[in-house]
């Protein structure tokens, strides 16, 4: 880096800066505010610039204008710095060539003795946009409840690049760690919809971007809430290493955040760390993580939660998470009485409620009882597809291969309500 500094060398300062911060090219581009593929051809020494794109870029990535030098006129300076003539950049002979750029260094040695420009520079960028970004993402969240996610996921998508273009306007201003945070928010926003349209691979990247944003943001507590629900959702798949990966480094950046752990933030990790010991079958590594969940929720301090959280997380959500987790762990009993608790305090969502019926069918299924399981199943089919939830008809698409041999009452209906789903999809 000193040495493309003292050179100019804008393509080699550009690409370390993006390896550096850990970007992809399109997001390098993103926040020069140019094309991916006028950001390669700088990169890979194939464009030319001028002094005001030097100055542009500079600016965009906070880069001190007066650390750029030259190297001199003899040797040129180096590929990507300044616009000239292609054939005096191969042979870098040419006089009238050495003339111009002498005077352009001059002009941007010059330019390094005035001020960058002021944060207020960009105008659309103020003290209200991070909450307007903030109150959209919110509004979409409480839509999410009752509406299907296809629906939403185009207008979520939206407001995702709407936020990661006004993060880029904003670097360099005392605003872009607000706006980082807010852009964070809506790429967990986005997750969430593709992992309850069952699209795997877009809700990973998506919960990506979003702990990336909250690194970019600063805050310990938005990182630790987008790392465990990103441990959240491999556990949900089954992943129950990778889920558990993830929460152990949501672990230790709660337990490197400044100040006392809230209680909601440790009881939601425990359970989500319960789970995914209850998916790989440790009986014991999962009771411990529900009792330290059970002990943080009954604390005097736990009544407003911290922000990410929306919600207190209350003892009917540790029992939601206790009735999971003995589901995984066949213990059909254990996770009837918990579901009995866990719905005593309502579920937060249709779509939360449908998961929890599923997950209960299961149990009823593994005690015997299956009547109840099919009525169960049946009832959170009927939820899943009126809201458009792949996340929960793949739930039930799952517990009706596990009981493929079982029939009762329901079980007819059930299927004819699958193979109905999966025919409507194909229709024209």
């Amino acid at each position: 880096m000193v040495s493309a500094l003292a050179t100019c060398d804008v393509a080699a300062i550009v690409e370390q800066i993006r390896v550096t911060r850990g970007w992809s090219q399109a997001e390098l581009a993103d926040a020069l505010g140019y094309s991916q593929s006028w950001v390669s051809r700088v990169v890979n020494g194939q464009q030319s610039l001028t002094i005001d794109q030097v100055r542009k870029i500079a600016h965009r990535l906070t880069i001190p204008v007066h650390l750029l030098r030259f190297a001199s006129v003899g040797n040129g300076p180096a590929p990507g710095a300044l616009a000239r003539p292609a054939d005096a950049r191969a042979a870098g002979q040419d006089k009238g060539a050495s003339t111009t750029r002498r005077r352009d260094f001059g002009k941007v040695v010059a330019m390094a003795t005035l001020p960058l420009p002021a944060a207020s520079a960009n105008s659309d960028i103020d003290e209200t946009t991070a909450p307007t970004l903030h109150a959209i993402t919110g509004g979409q969240r409480r839509l999410d409840a009752s509406s299907p996610a296809r629906e939403l996921a185009k207008a979520a998508l939206g407001h995702l690049e709407l936020s990661g273009r006004t993060l880029a306007r904003a670097r360099g201003t005392p605003f872009a760690s607000e706006i980082a945070a807010a852009s964070s928010e809506a790429a967990g926003f986005a997750a969430w919809l593709h992992a309850d349209m069952a699209d795997s691979g877009s809700a990973r990247t998506y919960y990506r971007v979003a702990v990336d944003r909250a690194r970019q943001a600063g805050y310990g507590l938005l990182d630790v809430y987008m790392l465990g629900s990103l441990a959240a959702f491999e556990i949900e798949a089954e992943e129950g290493q990778a889920g558990l990966t993830l929460a152990a480094e949501a672990q230790r950046r709660l337990d490197d955040t400044d100040g006392a752990v809230h209680p909601t933030a440790r009881a939601w990790l425990s359970c989500v760390r319960a789970l995914g010991h209850a998916t790989l079958g440790d009986t014991a590594a999962a009771r411990h993580e529900l009792a330290v969940a059970e002990r943080s929720v009954a604390q005097h301090d736990n009544a407003e939660p911290p922000w990410p959280w929306v919600f207190a997380f209350t003892e009917a959500k540790v029992a939601s998470y206790r009735a999971l987790a003995a589901v995984r762990l066949r213990r059909p009993n254990d996770a009837r009485s918990a579901f009995a608790e866990a719905f005593e305090g309502g579920p937060s969502s249709s779509k939360q409620q449908a998961v929890l019926m599923v997950e209960l069918a299961q149990a009823h299924a593994e005690a015997g009882d299956a009547d109840e399981a099919f009525r169960l199943a049946t009832a959170a089919l009927r939820i899943g597809t009126s809201l458009g939830s792949e996340r929960v008809v793949d739930r039930v698409r799952r517990f009706r291969r596990r009981h493929r041999r079982t029939k009762a009452p329901e079980s007819d209906t059930l299927d004819e309500m699958l193979i109905t789903h999966v025919t409507s999809a194909l229709a024209p």
